[in-house]
């Protein structure tokens, strides 16, 4: 089963009522998508902004069944005419009717259909059927370099400091060794029992201090390993099944992290955004493309994954002839929204003309 979703581009304002797709000039009439392809790289060839897609598949409902892939080998037709685009060489009828009985076909798929049709009279001929296989493909292309964030998606990345107060913490170990590694045994107090037996180690580093505020929203995680629980007690006994630092007594534990959902599409949020860099991940002063960075809002505040939102570099004065002149703000590149939490999310840096720093504004595009 073939599954075909619209490109993830488009420049619009952000009034509806100038929606309007512009297709760039050196833009082909048609493209075929290759391994390597992103739908953020293919966007981005032929419009402006390459993250706007719903409006784009609103006007394409008939022909994308999924708006959620697309594959090597798809045929993507730029109609400058009509200012839409749709994609080409969608599944034949019988591939679509296969679509929607995808359970049934999925639970015959290996059993061949068998009619007793007599042939020349003889009635123990058995006649087989042709019947539709439902295959999965695994070739779709991804709407950012998802390896780029992948270690991000299922670790610790920031503790509130709440959470500190009543985490897990390591206090004790066999023999009462100081360091702990793979294979060790150690002991955890304050362990709840009703959140599974797999947890992962961390130590709180970073402080992250809201740029606006100075409040501390929380502090970077710095991960160390996977404990798994032998036995829940008031003590509870655990075994380190990974080890990526050195373990101490007195770091803490926390329940694991779920991995990103692999289809998620490029949006802009349903509110106005206005936040700030608080840090570039590694501690540089800097970041570029495909760097990590925090922000200073979270789901609190309507900040999901999958929303993009665009870089500005504050407005400056400028004297020229004895006045002065103030600049407006500059929009220089454009952020993913890939995880969140309550006031912080993280972010990967798309696309920049100029640095990010700590301390430029991050908007609603």
């Amino acid at each position: 089963m073939r599954k075909i979703i619209s490109l993830i581009c488009i420049l619009l304002p952000i009034l509806a009522s100038a929606d309007e797709l512009t297709i760039r000039d050196n833009a082909p009439d048609r493209y075929t998508v290759v391994k390597g392809d992103t739908l953020w790289d293919i966007s981005n060839k032929f419009f402006k902004d390459p993250w706007k897609w719903p409006e784009i598949w609103g006007m394409n409902k008939d022909d994308i069944k999924d708006p959620h892939w697309i594959y090597p080998g798809d045929i993507i037709v730029l109609d400058r005419n009509a200012k839409t685009i749709h994609i080409g060489e969608l599944p034949p009828p019988q591939a679509e009717a296969a679509a929607t009985s995808a359970p049934a076909a999925a639970e015959t798929a290996d059993k061949p259909v068998i009619a007793n049709i007599p042939l020349n009279g003889d009635t123990n001929t058995v006649k087989l059927q042709p019947k539709i296989r439902v295959l999965e493909r695994n070739d779709a292309v991804s709407s950012i370099p998802a390896k780029i964030i992948a270690p991000f998606l299922n670790r610790p990345l920031v503790v509130e400091e709440d959470y500190l107060k009543h985490a897990p913490v390591i206090v004790g170990s066999v023999e009462n060794r100081n360091l702990l590694s793979f294979g060790d045994t150690a002991f955890v107090d304050g362990l709840p029992t009703d959140q599974g037996n797999n947890w992962q180690i961390f130590r709180p580093g970073q402080e992250l201090v809201d740029p606006e505020t100075g409040d501390t929203l929380g502090y970077e995680a710095v991960y160390l390993g996977d404990a798994n629980v032998i036995k829940f007690d008031k003590v509870s006994t655990v075994t380190i099944s990974k080890s990526v630092l050195e373990i101490y007594k007195g770091d803490y534990l926390v329940q694991s992290s779920s991995a990103l959902p692999p289809n998620i599409v490029p949006r802009s949020p349903p509110v106005q955004i206005k936040a700030k860099v608080m840090s570039v991940f590694g501690g540089m002063d800097q970041a570029g493309q495909y760097s990590v960075i925090t922000i200073n809002k979270g789901h609190s505040d309507g900040l999901d994954v999958g929303h993009v939102l665009a870089l500005y570099k504050e407005s400056e004065i400028s004297k020229f002839q004895g006045d002065e002149y103030k600049l407006p703000a500059l929009r220089y590149g454009l952020v993913f929204i890939f995880r969140t939490f309550d006031k912080i999310s993280y972010a990967l840096v798309m696309e920049v003309k100029l640095p990010v720093k700590v301390n430029d504004d991050v908007e609603t595009p």
